[in-house]
């Protein structure tokens, strides 16, 4: 799936949009009233890296609290390509 993470498997669910009107009791008012409810999604943050996935580079969508966690081992640069284009 497009849309999904490929180590926790987190994924798009479902919810509710709650319009409401009116002034908090708090606040001095007589209460909020809930006006409609609408269908909504909630997306996890996910993200297309460069990952070390089976010993190969591949690229693969994960969300980004694995990132933070460090899940994600990232691949090392090659370092020959690298001086090579540098040098000019």
């Amino acid at each position: 799936m497009s849309r999904e993470c490929s180590i926790c498997g987190k994924r798009p669910v479902m919810g509710n949009k709650i319009t409401r009107r009116g002034m908090a009791k708090k606040k001095g008012g007589v209460g909020k009233k809930t006006t409609g409810i609408s269908r909504r999604q909630f997306r996890p943050n996910l993200q297309r890296i460069r990952a070390t996935v089976d010993g190969e580079a591949t690229r693969i969508r994960v969300c980004s609290r694995c990132i933070k966690k460090g899940l994600v081992q990232k691949p090392l640069v090659n370092v020959k390509k690298a001086a090579a284009g540098g040098v000019s």
